[in-house]
């Protein structure tokens, strides 16, 4: 499994690399085919086996992006993070109340289907505003990846390692908090790094660091998320595309979270400073 993840890693990530430095509209269509392949595969644990009915959603959802693409300078892109950024601590809420036991994930596939398109597009829509804004451009983008990735190495090696207490046993049993210390510190070091080549005043590389953090706890909490709806639908992984790594949603749940909430607090930090 580990050669496999590693093949996967060695081929993709130089590929997502280039893209991240090309155009803006290529970005948007590569990212979008992501998007759409993770709608797909959502629509699974929606719970809708007939492919008609997936395909009919991942059809919508095409539908969603081109228009949410072609009014993105309209959209009041501050508005739509902070949605996102609500529905995400509704959604820690559900899976801290659902590691207690004292709380079930809703039944109804359209409700699923809604909330799918909800964790989607809002990343998206952050990753392409993070990427054609001339403050921040492709190089916050690839910043933002890499974070995620070492993070998501760095608790990976240390909960093998080191990990003994379970972060949300009834939800992700392999994930533990020496994991999670582990994507912090390594988070730290890289933030840090990059943090020190955009000469920073010393209040504002604070709240990068620590928005960096926080970063990284809305990418464990998309993690979290994903495993808690694949584990209501009874599957293992929400596809077979990627060997080693499963399909699409599974690359990408850390990202949903991730990315509206990095963008958001790259907005008010411009703002405040």
């Amino acid at each position: 499994m580990l050669k496999q993840r590693l093949l996967t890693a060695i081929i993709l990530i130089p590929l997502i690399l280039w893209v991240l430095t090309l155009s803006s509209q290529t970005f948007a269509w590569v990212t979008g085919i992501f998007v759409v392949g993770s709608a797909f595969e959502w629509a699974g644990l929606c719970g809708w086996p007939l492919k008609i009915t997936r395909i009919l959603y991942t059809i919508f959802t095409i539908f969603l992006l081109l228009i949410a693409y072609s009014f993105r300078h309209e959209l009041n892109i501050l508005y739509i993070l902070l949605g996102a950024c609500i529905w995400w601590v509704v959604a820690f809420f559900w899976v801290l109340r659902c590691q207690q036991g004292q709380f079930s994930l809703p039944t109804s596939p359209l409700v699923k289907a809604f909330l799918g398109v909800f964790i989607l597009l809002p990343a998206w829509i952050a990753l392409i505003y993070l990427h054609e804004h001339d403050d921040y451009g492709w190089q916050s983008v690839v910043f933002l990846f890499v974070l995620i990735w070492v993070a998501d190495s760095g608790a990976y090696f240390v909960g093998k390692r080191w990990g003994k207490i379970k972060l949300a046993d009834k939800i992700s049993p392999g994930k533990t908090y020496e994991g999670v210390a582990g994507a912090l510190l390594m988070s730290l070091i890289v933030s840090l790094g990059y943090a020190l080549t955009l000469s920073l005043s010393p209040m504002t590389l604070f709240f990068f660091m620590l928005l960096c953090l926080l970063t990284i706890i809305a990418s464990i909490l998309g993690d979290l998320l994903e495993s808690l709806f694949k584990r209501q639908a009874g599957l293992k992984d929400s596809g077979q595309i990627l060997p080693g790594h499963g399909g699409i949603l599974d690359r990408i749940d850390s990202l949903t979270a991730a990315a509206p909430i990095f963008v958001i607090g790259l907005i008010l930090l411009g703002k405040v400073f």
